[in-house]
């Protein structure tokens, strides 16, 4: 008998079993390993004693891999899998993906649009009775109604297009475990109205805090004030919204695990390698994954273009120094392995070990801990994470440890030493950090602390590399196309890039994705404060990204419109290389 989850009847006899108690059904291709959330869900319920199988990329044209493993006991657990489906199928100018790197083979096409929709449809008519449990990223940013970018127009929450008995958000081990353990007691699926982490349809609650209505045409005016009402109280107060009949009853989010709990998780026993059904091949995901480690989760950075503080949370939850050293040995035991932990790491590597003093982080209204200063009631000492990073750099076999998912450059200027430690120890010769833009307009915009803090310490991180003679460079991060950006803050940004020689191949362009700040900007054209702001549009972005590439030769003709558009000729040749000096943008004053 194999190590993996059952996937076939085959697997349930070898096991002796005649009935699963979950099914997990999952747009990604089965891979054990703790980066993957379905298979953590499955695995975290394993470990309270039910037998669990899982269903993954199934043919949703025909019923047969949705019957293969029979019907549940307790329900189906319903995901796309760890991307929205179409973040995962489409590009930011909605041209479609030629590569789905949560496929073997990296296959595109293995999972249809809007996969927890159709997997939930799918699994209602064909097992009906059986309770549906919907989760995953996808579920949970679209678990109220929401801007839809790829049909370009207001949808409901999917838990009212599913039709799932109920919606799982954020991180959900907790959280589904009590649904089971309720279940398995006896109780009814329409019984559970109340559990946190959790959305549901029900009827109208007293005491509860009420959003607008929700109809295909609301303005835009009431989708703005729905937004913000919900940010303002989503953490401790029960939310509904009226639709129809019906009522959508939005629980507050699941407490956090613990640093014991988030331990037994990571600890649990995967496999860490993709099913062997695959037969070897590649999985990019995993392959670019497979040698990492989490090391924590939450963020409260609070940028308003990402969805993470939606999903995971602002708190931060770490794991033990012990939990993460058994984890990286047990990597070190495999045969393939090359002596390389990739990343070690979370949303922003160096929140590790961080609080709240005041211990009120699920709680606080605040959005951002970070911006627009830093809060000082956050324990923001880099000591534990030092002292992490110093244990790892002991182990036998391991030759190097980076740090590839970011770092928070605001953050580690509060302790230039750790900024040295990552320069010398843990950088694999390129630093990712994430400035966006240099606008301090676009970066009031988007949550995002001043240019001058990441000039600083490039200055800190770049010096010390040069002392220690290790020749290591910083990837800073871009957007172009966020809402209240124009051609003149991205000529401002192009100018700033070129004078500094920076040429970047990957430019980020904003897509807006249910459930941020910025995607209810983009729609609505307000910012939070209500007020009118710039949204870039089609030929426009297409113009900011030629600027800020300014050394594609194929740009050339897309520069001088941008700078003619923006009535900045004078920079035409400072742009194309020409030898004249900057031409100031000063107008003649009439004598």
């Amino acid at each position: 008998m194999n190590n993996y989850l059952p996937i076939s009847k085959n697997d349930l006899k070898e096991r002796g079993w005649d009935q699963l108690d979950i099914i997990i059904i999952t747009g990604d291709a089965y891979v054990d390993h703790p980066s993957f959330g379905p298979v953590i869900v499955a695995r975290s319920l394993e470990a309270e004693g039910y037998k669990v199988g899982i269903i993954s990329q199934p043919d949703w044209q025909n019923d047969k891999d949705f019957k293969k493993l029979g019907r549940p006991r307790l329900f189906f657990g319903v995901s796309s899998g760890n991307m929205d489906s179409m973040i995962n199928h489409y590009t930011a100018m909605r041209k479609i993906r030629s590569e789905d790197a949560y496929s073997p083979g990296g296959k595109s096409g293995l999972r249809p649009n809007r996969a927890a929709v159709v997997y939930t449809q799918k699994v209602r008519s064909i097992f009906k009775g059986t309770p549906v449990i919907l989760g995953g990223v996808e579920a949970s940013m679209r678990r109220l109604p929401h801007y839809d970018y790829w049909s370009d127009n207001l949808r409901n929450s999917i838990i009212f297009d599913s039709r799932a008995d109920l919606l799982v958000y954020g991180m959900g081990e907790r959280t589904i475990n009590t649904i089971a353990k309720r279940l398995a007691d006896g109780e009814e699926i329409k019984e559970l109205k109340n559990i946190r982490g959790t959305v549901v349809i029900g009827k109208e609650i007293d005491d509860a805090v009420i959003l607008p209505e929700f109809s295909s045409d609301l303005s835009k005016k009431d989708f703005h004030e729905m937004r913000l009402k919900f940010w303002e109280n989503f953490r401790d107060k029960v939310l509904i919204q009226k639709f129809g009949k019906s009522f959508l009853i939005h629980n507050p989010p699941a407490k956090p695990l613990t640093t014991k709990e988030l331990d037994k998780v990571y600890d649990l026993e995967f496999t860490r390698q993709p099913h062997p059904t695959y037969n070897g091949k590649k999985i990019p995901a995993f392959t670019q994954i497979k040698d990492s480690v989490t090391a924590h989760r939450g963020c409260f950075g609070g940028c308003h273009f990402c969805a993470i503080g939606s999903h995971q949370g602002k708190t931060i939850r770490s794991r033990s120094i012990d939990s993460i050293r058994k984890e990286i040995m047990t990597i070190a035991s495999d045969k393939n392995f090359n002596g390389t932990i990739s990343d070690i790491g979370g949303p922003s590597a160096n929140m590790y070990g961080m609080s709240c003093k005041l211990g009120i982080s699920e709680t606080c209204k605040r959005t951002s801990c970070l911006f627009p200063e830093i809060c000082p009631h956050l324990n923001s000492s880099h000591l534990e994470q030092k002292k992490l990073l110093n244990e790892v750099r002991k182990l036998k076999n391991i030759k190097h440890s980076f740090i590839s998912s970011g770092l928070r450059f605001d953050l580690a200027l509060k302790d230039i030493d750790y900024i040295k430690v990552v320069a010398k120890y843990h950088t694999s010769g390129l630093l990712k950090l994430a400035p966006e833009h240099i606008s301090p307009e676009v970066l009031k915009y988007m949550y995002k602390p001043s240019v001058d803090l990441y000039e600083r310490f490039h200055e800190i991180y770049s010096s010390y590399c040069e002392k220690i003679g290790k020749k290591q460079f910083i990837i800073p991060y871009i957007i172009v196309g966020h809402p209240g950006s124009s051609l003149k803050e991205t000529i401002k940004l192009a100018v700033y890039l070129k004078k500094k020689g920076i040429k970047l191949k990957q430019i980020q362009q904003f897509t807006p994705t249910p459930m941020t700040q910025s995607t209810m900007m983009y729609y609505t054209g307000f910012n939070l404060d209500g007020n009118n702001i710039h949204i870039p549009r089609g030929r426009e972005v297409r113009l900011q990204k030629a600027l800020v590439q300014w050394f594609v030769p194929q740009n050339k003709k897309l520069i001088i419109e941008a700078l003619k558009n923006a009535g900045r000729k004078d920079l035409i040749d400072f742009f194309l290389d020409n030898p004249r000096p900057i031409k100031p943008n000063i107008r003649k004053r009439k004598r």
